[in-house]
């Protein structure tokens, strides 16, 4: 008796973005899981979606124009990420897979919405989520997610270095299959401080932060000053780099991987990756939008589920 073949949930995302083309796009090509895409069927059959596809209608709230956004449209995607969360935590999808997003017309519609990344942890009850991006060679993972840079020192603290190193750790051993994880953490100012005189977070929490992490096991390394973190010799003998902020970190991932790299979320009871790209408006409708960012999260999705 064969395995059992995995089902995956894909999101279509921003009714007036390139999502649900995209996902048209995905459920033509042959993958080694059954996908069943999440959105309005009329929406999706309009975008391409072929007659065979699977799909497990959620109706739009309002009708929607390609590269017209209306906030009346953000409770029915925030539905598609209700059913794929609650469906992966049911059992019923192996893993999720989520389209772009518009994070300002959904917080246009009232709803406070920073990312997946925080909106999957709570709908989950997930206590520490991270958010790692994965191409061009590199894991690069985050300490902090979509703040503002103003907000960003006070937001790193000790306890919550600690916890997002151990879940680094947690998901690399048991999803990616890594023995013993080898973590380069970067610091937070230039110089990773200079000693103290250009910041003392280093000094005052990073330091102290990995030195805990170390006693548990974890192997960690820095702070590293980020200038000099990315270079080929010291990402050899490297698995994952945790950067302090969204634009210390994945501007070099997305240089060496853009259109094929994944975002996975790490810390939830399920399997989440996404596409490394936004909603592009200027695309939608076009049948020009490139699917290889989201082929390559279902690949990935496919691969850690199988693992789990």
């Amino acid at each position: 008796m064969g395995a059992r073949q995995l089902v995956i949930a894909l999101t279509s995302g921003e009714p007036a973005g390139v999502g649900p083309e995209l996902c048209a796009m995905l459920a033509r090509q042959p993958l080694a899981a059954r996908l069943v895409l999440l959105g309005d069927a009329g929406l999706l059959a309009r975008r391409g979606a072929p007659s065979t596809a699977a799909i497990e209608h959620v109706p739009l709230a309002a009708p929607s124009v390609p590269g017209r956004l209306d906030p009346a449209n953000a409770r029915y995607v925030l539905a598609l990420l209700d059913r794929a969360a609650d469906g992966c935590r049911a059992g019923e999808f192996d893993a999720m897979v989520t389209a772009p997003v518009h994070k300002a017309v959904i917080n246009d519609a009232g709803f406070a919405f920073t990312g997946h990344t925080e909106y999957l942890a709570t709908r989950a009850g997930a206590a520490h989520v991270v958010m790692m991006l994965v191409g061009g060679g590199l894991r690069v993972a985050l300490a902090t997610t979509h703040l503002a840079l103003a907000d960003v020192a006070r937001a790193i603290t000790r306890a919550g270095l600690i916890d997002t190193l151990r879940v680094i750790e947690r998901d690399l051993r048991l999803r990616f299959g890594l023995a013993r994880p080898r973590i380069l953490v970067a610091g937070l100012n230039p110089h990773s401080g200079e000693g103290g005189h250009l910041g003392r977070e280093e000094i005052d929490v990073i330091e102290p932060a990995l030195r805990a992490a170390r006693a548990e096991g974890i192997a960690a390394e820095g702070p590293l000053p980020a200038d000099t973190l990315f270079v080929p010799e010291r990402l050899k003998h490297a698995d994952c780099v945790l950067a302090m902020y969204h634009d210390q970190g994945l501007p070099v991932l997305k240089y060496a991987s853009f259109g094929k790299g994944v975002n996975v979320t790490l810390g939830l009871p399920f399997v989440r990756t996404s596409v490394d790209h936004g909603t592009a408006l200027d695309l939608a409708g076009s049948g020009r939008a490139d699917p290889g960012s989201l082929l390559e999260a279902v690949q990935l999705a496919i691969k850690l589920a199988s693992a789990a």
